[in-house]
């Protein structure tokens, strides 16, 4: 029976209120891991077709004859996941699986009609919060309750993973970050959510990276967001991190306005554009050196980009850009666009890498690797989310105690 969701669920990044309409950003991952060669996992997510529902082939390298459209012919070679999802294109572009996070809480709070919001109020009467002694540990306790509380309602309407965001405050205490994924999943575990259903959401800072390595060996997915260079990206795929998300479209912004960073300039000599010349050196370094991490590719602007990326694990592309897609016919000859995969195992194997790049990475070479870009951005990502759990909290503090109790 089809579900009837006065807001229906999206999977989510972050969310705002645009003219009476929730608009939600999506980045899930699937159930059940493919097979190492068939790349279908931020999600182990099923593939977003238009029309079609087979899975691509793994040994696919051109458009087949069974592509209706664009969508369905691009979706033969990656994951493509919806980033952004207005609540009326729910049924067009159904979620996979969802991120629940900070911003998601906030959305909730300013829609009171959403399926969600009594997954927040169940939160805020929650008895073991309310008697915390101080103000801060009673509305840390509200916020963990309510981001696992969403999470869970999102496993029960998602077939793939929810990821859950980690407090970005915390983005740079390694103890912190896993002492609150194990306080998430010991919630999640109260509510008898599988840990097979669950990512967690880290920034991919030193700390982040080494909280990722940890939590791992324990079993408990993770996913490193807020990587702008390829010391992050193969730092965390040394530390075994499930999922790593490469924002393409804000290096290119970066670019436009600044200089100095090595790898862009570099990148841009060479003719390519910076974001999806990363991508190409990370997916290349995890494929080629056997590490488990799945390459998620976000921040896509454009069908151009998209094309250029086929192969990639999970490509995260706009509503716009897969409306655009699922209209276009697929034309095997097309000039514009070629439906090539670009980037797979085997072409990875010949790729070279210098010995700087093949080191194994800590702090300071870390520290020393990140360019300009990357330590601007990966700052302001952090500083953004970490914005919005303080907004959540004080906006908890401001509707704490709900009437009635």
């Amino acid at each position: 029976m089809p579900l009837s969701l006065k807001s229906p669920p999206s999977a989510t990044l972050s969310a705002s209120i645009q003219k009476g309409r929730w608009k939600t950003l999506a980045a899930g991952f699937s159930l059940v891991p493919p097979p190492a060669v068939n790349f279908s996992l931020r999600r182990s997510i099923p593939r977003i077709h238009a029309s079609a529902s087979s899975s691509p082939s793994p040994s696919s390298s051109s458009l087949g004859a069974g592509e209706n459209n664009e969508l369905d012919a691009v979706s033969a070679f990656s994951e493509i996941v919806p980033d952004t999802v207005v609540f009326d294109d729910f049924e067009r572009f159904p979620p996979t699986a969802a991120t629940v996070s900070s911003g998601l809480l906030l959305g909730i709070c300013g829609l009171p009609d959403t399926i969600f919001r009594n997954a927040v109020d169940m939160a805020l009467v929650d008895s073991s919060c309310a008697g915390l002694d101080t103000t801060e540990s009673r509305l840390s306790c509200f916020f963990n309750k309510a981001i696992v509380n969403v999470g869970g309602d999102l496993v029960k309407l998602v077939p793939g993973r929810v990821s859950t965001e980690v407090d970005a405050r915390l983005a740079y205490d390694t103890n912190g970050i896993t002492r609150k994924v194990h306080d998430l999943l010991r919630l999640y575990n109260e509510i008898d959510v599988p840990h097979d259903r669950l990512l967690f959401k880290i920034p991919a800072t030193w700390q982040g990276i080494e909280a990722a390595r940890l939590l791992e060996s324990e079993g408990i997915q993770t996913h490193l967001t807020f990587v702008y260079s390829f010391a992050q990206a193969a730092a965390a795929a040394q530390a075994g991190a499930s999922v790593i998300q490469i924002f393409v479209g804000r290096l290119r912004d970066w670019a436009r306005n600044h200089s100095g960073d090595t790898d862009i300039e570099e990148a841009i000599k060479s003719g390519e554009d910076p974001g999806l010349a990363l991508v190409k050196r990370s997916y290349n370094y995890i494929h080629k050196y056997g590490y488990k991490s799945k390459l998620m590719a976000a921040a896509v602007r454009n069908k151009q980009d998209l094309f250029s990326l086929l192969g990639v694990d999970y490509v995260i592309a706009p509503l716009k850009v897969l409306q655009s897609l699922k209209d276009s016919p697929a034309i095997p000859d097309d000039e514009k666009y070629s439906f090539v995969r670009k980037l797979s195992p085997d072409t990875a194997t010949h790729y070279n890498f210098t010995n700087k790049e093949l080191v194994k990475w800590d702090q300071l070479s870390l520290a020393s690797a990140m360019g300009p870009a990357s330590v601007e951005l990966l700052s302001a990502g952090v500083e953004g989310y970490a914005n919005q759990a303080r907004r959540v909290e004080e906006l908890f503090g401001k509707i704490w105690p709900p009437p009635n109790v």
